[in-house]
């Protein structure tokens, strides 16, 4: 699996859309949707962002590239539905000596958006509406501040903690968000108390706002180097405080339980898998059982009440499996992306009686970097791929084409979509190079994070809204 990040400052170049041209100009050939992989750009041709696929769509660096962050839970509130937003979350860097390596802790708010109707009003309305609204759409897209003036920038804010390495990734736990644990390229597993650094962010609009401020040394609760290699695969218990697990290059897993404000790390590891342990996942329904995918190809089932070895393994795709993912709303579908570019779903109810795959997608045709289930629909997961695309599926969605032809006719469609996407695919979002990491944030429907090369993307694409339950209900 190809995981590193060119270790090289990340920039970021921002260009206006232009302005638009007179009515006597020459007409526009209909829009044409980018296939990465498929179409070519021919000379003098550009790809441009079309804002009006997303509710809120931003994006920021850092100054080094993060592998792996993490989103916080926090106290604003479940299932936030108003613009603009705040948000807080963890993040590592790769830079390109170990000295100058840090763990982020960030608050970003002002986090601004529009919520868009996925059939635009011009059906009630009529054709000049249509016009007008994507004027209007056009504009509140490109200019940086609001109708009353306000800006429309996030305004990001950061606290730095030195770190000695790379951070291969980082993870908060979800019952204390101020505890993370970071994953080091040196071999070394490390559990942190950030609460200092969260309170200062939480109760200034100031500190940290340049993102400039020197890291600070601070020395971690716990410093495990009884891995024999690095890692990448680590995962908090969501059933039990402090619990954890951590995977190496190796294929050693090691149980991690908390005692007293510490932890005791089992210096016997787990073992099952013949390569390296690339990702692990607690159950979201039973507190003792956790899953694990590796380069073997295979996935293991855990009991950590029987002994070292899994309770079940099965040969899950034909390459290196990446990374898996838990689904916390249906705990018998497990997803998993492999590095030939496809990911899987797995029934857990059938697996014993053979081959557990219920849904099979290959449209990426790069490795699977990062997989993770919607907290709020069962049935949606995103998919980030080293061909630069991050990808929401739904697989409740099957192809209705009478449905698809009103569609149409109701929004005086014209776009030319490719015939041969798969029905499930609901969204795809591109311009990131090197696509590593993404989180949906739990407390804010509808909202991604990922990160890249090139640094972090927030986005909301406007369609999501409709596989969300009725909040207001």
């Amino acid at each position: 699996m190809v995981r590193s990040i060119n270790p090289k400052k990340a920039k970021r170049k921002n260009k206006k859309k232009g302005e638009a041209s007179s009515s006597a100009s020459v007409p526009s050939m209909p829009t044409r949707v980018w296939q990465p992989g498929v179409d070519k750009l021919e000379e003098g041709e550009e790809l441009q962002c079309d804002p009006s696929a997303y509710n809120s769509l931003h994006g920021f660096h850092v100054g080094w590239p993060c592998l792996s962050f993490d989103i916080l839970g926090d106290k604003l509130g479940l299932n936030r539905t108003e613009f603009p937003h705040t948000l807080y979350m963890v993040a590592g860097t790769q830079a390109e000596k170990a000295p100058l390596n840090s763990i982020g802790l960030f608050k970003i708010s002002n986090v601004s958006g529009k919520r868009r109707d996925v059939v635009p009003k011009t059906v009630v309305n009529g054709d000049d509406a249509m016009e007008d609204e994507d004027d209007e759409d056009e504009d509140s897209d490109s200019d940086e501040e609001s109708e009353d003036g306000a800006s429309t920038t996030p305004i990001i804010q950061v606290r730095r903690v030195a770190h000695h390495g790379c951070v291969n990734r980082i993870r908060a736990m979800p019952q204390n968000p101020h505890i993370c644990v970071s994953w080091a390229d040196s071999g070394h597993v490390q559990v942190w108390d950030m609460s200092s650094h969260l309170i200062a962010l939480a109760e200034s609009e100031t500190e940290g706002k340049d993102g400039t401020s020197p890291a600070l040394n601070q020395a971690p609760l716990v410093n495990f180097s009884g891995h024999k290699d690095e890692g990448y695969a680590i995962d908090w218990s969501p059933a039990t405080a402090g619990r954890l697990l951590s995977g190496d290059c190796m294929s050693m897993i090691h149980l991690w339980e908390p005692a007293s404000g510490s932890w005791t790390v089992d210096p016997i590891p787990l073992t099952g898998h013949t390569a390296s342990v690339e990702d692990l996942q607690w159950s979201p329904a039973e507190a003792n059982v956790f899953a694990s995918c590796s380069v073997d190809g295979t996935i293991a089932l855990w009991d950590v009440r029987v002994g070292k070895t899994p309770a079940l393994s099965f040969k899950a795709h034909n390459a290196d499996v990446n990374v898996i993912s838990w689904n916390r709303l249906a705990s018998c579908m497990l997803a998993s992306g492999s590095d030939d570019g496809a990911f899987s779903i797995h029934d857990l109810r059938v697996i014993k009686e053979g081959d557990a795959k219920v849904a099979h997608f290959e449209y990426h045709k790069h490795p699977i970097t990062s997989i993770e289930w919607s907290a709020h629909e069962s049935s949606t997961l995103a998919v980030s791929s080293g061909d630069n695309q991050l990808t929401i599926w739904d697989l409740s969605l099957e192809k209705d084409e009478e449905e698809e032809a009103e569609f149409k006719a109701q929004t005086k469609e014209y776009v030319n979509t490719p015939q041969d996407l798969p029905p499930q695919l609901l969204f795809v979002h591109q311009g990131q190079k090197d696509l590593k990491e993404l989180h949906w944030h739990n407390q804010i429907p509808g909202m991604i994070i990922s990160t890249a090369e090139d640094g972090f993307n927030i986005l909301m694409p406007y369609n999501i809204q409709n596989t969300l339950p009725d909040l207001a209900a």
